[in-house]
C-alpha cells in the first residue's frame, strides 16, 4: 500500500487576502497544490486527502476531481470549529480554526496509514516527496515520525520578512525542538537576521527549518486528541489561541514516546506568503517547466 499525502487546505489566507489555495500560478492555471500531488504521485503515493472549510467544498471539488480521476485516490476532511472538542464550549467569538494541529486530527477516521503533512500554498520540491514516501514505507512507526528539514536560505521571501521554526537537532539528526522565529529576513550584507523584540540575532543559513512537511503513523491521531484536549483546558476561552503541529513534536519528544527524524533537503522552497511573491513564483515555475522538471500541461501526460 503507498503512501497517503494530507494537504492543509483549510487557512483562511488571511495575509495573502484571497483562496490562494487555488490561485493559478502555472502556464495552465495549475495550483501549487498541483505541483506538490503530481510530485507526490511521481514519488509513489496513492492518495491524497484535502482538509478544507465545509463551505468550500462543492467549489474545491469541482476544480480537483476531473484532474486527479484515476490519478490517485482522493479524499476530503472538513475543519470545523466544534470537531473533537468534547465538552469544551467553543467560546462565540472566536472564527479562525484551532491551528494546524487540530485540522491534522480532523483526518482521523480518514486515514489508517503512515502519512504526510503539507500546506496547500507551499511549493515543497519533488526530491522532499521522495525523502517523505521513503521514511513512510520502511521506517515510520509509532516510535519514530520525522520531518523534512530545509536549510532556511531557501525558504525565505524577498518582499518582507518571514515566520520560521528553526530546528535544533541533535548527532543523531533527531529533532531536539523547534523555535519559532517570527520576524527572519536577509540583510544587506547578506546575513540572515530574526528579531526578537527590539534586539536582533544572526541565524546560519543552512539551519535546518520546519515548513510543516511532517511524516506521522496513524498512532499520531489517539495522541493528538489527548494533546488537544489538555490545550483546550488552557486555552478554550482565548479566541486567539492556536493548536499548532509543532506542539505535538514537542510533546512527542519531551514525553518520551518516541523520536523524530529530520530528512534534510536541499530542495528550493518557494510559496506565497505576500502578494507581491506571486510573479516569483510564476518565475520559478515557468523555470523548472524550461528545465524539464514538468510539463507545460501538468496533467495532460498522467
Amino acid at each position: 500500500m503507498g503512501s497517503t499525502l494530507l494537504i492543509l487546505a483549510a487557512g483562511m489566507a488571511s495575509r495573502y487576502g484571497s483562496m490562494k489555495q487555488v490561485e493559478g500560478f502555472g502556464p495552465s492555471g495549475e495550483t501549487i497544490m498541483d505541483y506538490s500531488i503530481y510530485d507526490a504521485i511521481e514519488a509513489g503515493f496513492t492518495k491524497v486527502v484535502f482538509i478544507i472549510r465545509k463551505d468550500f467544498a462543492d467549489n474545491f471539488k469541482a476544480i480537483f476531481e476531473p484532474k486527479l480521476k484515476g490519478k490517485i485516490k482522493t479524499g476530503y476532511v472538513y475543519q470545523e470549529l466544534g470537531s473533537f472538542v468534547g465538552n469544551y464550549e467553543v467560546p462565540a467569538e472566536r472564527t479562525k480554526p484551532w491551528g494546524t494541529a487540530h485540522a491534522v486530527l480532523c483526518a482521523k477516521g480518514a486515514i489508517d496509514e503512515p502519512f504526510a503533512v503539507i500546506n496547500a500554498d507551499d511549493f515543497y520540491g519533488r526530491d522532499a516527496f521522495e525523502k517523505a514516501d521513503k521514511f513512510l514505507s520502511t521506517k515510520c512507526s509509532p516510535k519514530l515520525y520525522s520531518i523534512i528539514g530545509y536549510e532556511l536560505i531557501r525558504t525565505l521571501s524577498e518582499n518582507g520578512s518571514v515566520s520560521r521554526g528553526v530546528c535544533e537537532v541533535d548527532a543523531g539528526n533527531n529533532l531536539v525542538s523547534i523555535a519559532e522565529r517570527v520576524k527572519i529576513y536577509k540583510e544587506g550584507s547578506g546575513k540572515i537576521t530574526y528579531e526578537e523584540g527590539d534586539r536582533k540575532f544572526e541565524v546560519p543559513s543552512d539551519s535546518k527549518v520546519s515548513m510543516n512537511f511532517w511524516c506521522f503513523h496513524p498512532s499520531v491521531f489517539a495522541f493528538t486528541e489527548k494533546i488537544f484536549h489538555e490545550f483546550l483546558a488552557e486555552n478554550c476561552s482565548n479566541p486567539k489561541a492556536e493548536f499548532f503541529i509543532p506542539i505535538i513534536g514537542d510533546r512527542f519528544i519531551k514525553q518520551g514516546i518516541g523520536a523524530i527524524e529530520v530528512i534534510p533537503t536541499a530542495a528550493q522552497w518557494f510559496g506565497v506568503t505576500y502578494k507581491e511573491d506571486a510573479p516569483a513564483v510564476q518565475k520559478s515555475l515557468n523555470k523548472l517547466i524550461d528545465d524539464g522538471a514538468y510539463p507545460e500541461k501538468l496533467w495532460q501526460q498522467k
